[in-house]
C-alpha cells in the first residue's frame, strides 16, 4: 500500500476520517492488512494517514468501500474487534445487497438493517418460507430481526395479528417457587420478545394492541388447541420445547400465516433423558419443501465483541454443527 497517485479521469476520491486512533487502527487491520484485502477485493486504493483514510477508484467502488470502511468504523465502536472474516463479510454483505431487493425492515421507531450476510440470508428465508427455523447462539439478532419481520408486515397490513412465545423452561430454576400468579411467572421468560417490540413501537401502542389481541405475548402451552391464521407466529427458545410441543406448535400454522422458530442447540435446559422438540423437527422435517432452515454462527455475534469471543469459546469445546451434537437432553 502506498500513497495515492493523482486522481486519474474516471476515478473519485473520498476521505473518511475515523476520528478515534483505536478505531482507525481496528479498520486498518495489522500492518494494514484489512485495507490490502479491501484494496484486493474491490479494486480500490487506500492510503491511510492517522485516522484519515483516502480512498479512491471508480464510483461503484468507491461507494462499496466507503460503506464496508463505515461499516468495520461501526463494528469497532460497538465494541467489537475487526478480523479479516470481517472485511470479507463487510464486502460480501454490500454485493448481496446489490444483486437483492431492499432488506431494511421499517417500523414505527426505527429502519432495521441486517448487519451480517447470514442475518439477510434470515431475512430472505422470512420473506420465501412459511415456516423458517432460525438457529445459532445468543446475539445473533435471531429474535430481534424476526420481531422486525413481524412489524414490519403488520404494519403494511400483510397479517393481522402478531404471536410471540416460548417455553417456559426454567435455567436452574423453578416457576412453583417464583411470587405471584400464573402472568407474574411467566413474564420475565418473554421479557426479550417485549423488550424487542417495545424498541420498534411506541409502548402505549403495543400495551394498546396487546389488549385488543392483535399482539400477543403468551408461553407455549397457551397455544395448544389452537389455529393460527393471517399471523406472524415467532416462537423463541425453542430448543426447549419437547418432541410433542414441538409437533402441537407446527400443526397450528393456519392460513396466511408465517411461523419462525428460533433456538440454540447448544443451550437445553430440558431435564436430562427428554429430547428437544426443535432437534427432532429439524431431523423429521429434512428435505421437506417450504421450510427454511439458517444457521447462525459466533461470526454472527453482533452485541459486545466479548460476547462473540465468549460464544467461539463454548463452541471450541462442542461439536461443529448442532446436527452433531447428542441426540439426549441435557445440553447436548
Amino acid at each position: 500500500m502506498s500513497e495515492l497517485p493523482k486522481t486519474p479521469r474516471g476515478v473519485a476520491a473520498r476521505t473518511l476520517d475515523l476520528g478515534d486512533n483505536a478505531i482507525a487502527a481496528e479498520v486498518y487491520g495489522p500492518h494494514n492488512a484489512h485495507l490490502d484485502r479491501l484494496e484486493s477485493l474491490l479494486g480500490i486504493g487506500c492510503a491511510p494517514r492517522g485516522n484519515a483514510l483516502t480512498i479512491s477508484g471508480g464510483a461503484r467502488a468507491l461507494d462499496a468501500a466507503v460503506r464496508a470502511v463505515t461499516g468495520l468504523a461501526e463494528r469497532a465502536r460497538s465494541g467489537h474487534g475487526v478480523e479479516a472474516a470481517d472485511v470479507e463479510a463487510a464486502v460480501r454483505m454490500i454485493r448481496d445487497d446489490a444483486a437483492a431487493p431492499d432488506l431494511a425492515l421499517k417500523t414505527r421507531k426505527k429502519t432495521i438493517q441486517p448487519r451480517t450476510p447470514m442475518q439477510a440470508d434470515y431475512i430472505r428465508a422470512m420473506g420465501r418460507f412459511d415456516l423458517v427455523f432460525g438457529l445459532g447462539p445468543a446475539g445473533t439478532g435471531k429474535t430481534y430481526l424476526a420481531v422486525a419481520m413481524a412489524v414490519s408486515k403488520y404494519l403494511k397490513g400483510e397479517i393481522s395479528r402478531i404471536v410471540l412465545s416460548r417455553p417456559a423452561v426454567e435455567a436452574g430454576e423453578n416457576l412453583g417457587f417464583l411470587p405471584g400468579d400464573l402472568r407474574d411467572k411467566v413474564d420475565p421468560y418473554l421479557r426479550p420478545l417485549y423488550d424487542a417490540l417495545n424498541d420498534m413501537m411506541p409502548a402505549d401502542q403495543v400495551q394498546k394492541r396487546i389488549e385488543t389481541g392483535e399482539i400477543e405475548i403468551a408461553p407455549l402451552a397457551f397455544m395448544r388447541g389452537r389455529t393460527l391464521t393471517d399471523a406472524f407466529v415467532i416462537v423463541d427458545e425453542a430448543q426447549n420445547t419437547t418432541a410433542v410441543q414441538m409437533k402441537m406448535l407446527l400443526t397450528r400454522l393456519g392460513e396466511g400465516s408465517v411461523m419462525v422458530v428460533n433456538g440454540d442447540l447448544t443451550q437445553v435446559d430440558l431435564p436430562k433423558g427428554v429430547r428437544s422438540g426443535l432437534r427432532d423437527a429439524l431431523e423429521t422435517l429434512e428435505g421437506v419443501g417450504g421450510v427454511g432452515v439458517v444457521e447462525f454462527t459466533d461470526r454472527d455475534v453482533v452485541r459486545h465483541g466479548l460476547v462473540a469471543r465468549i460464544v467461539a469459546a463454548y463452541a471450541a469445546r462442542s461439536p461443529a454443527s448442532p446436527y452433531e451434537a447428542p441426540p439426549g437432553g441435557g445440553h447436548g
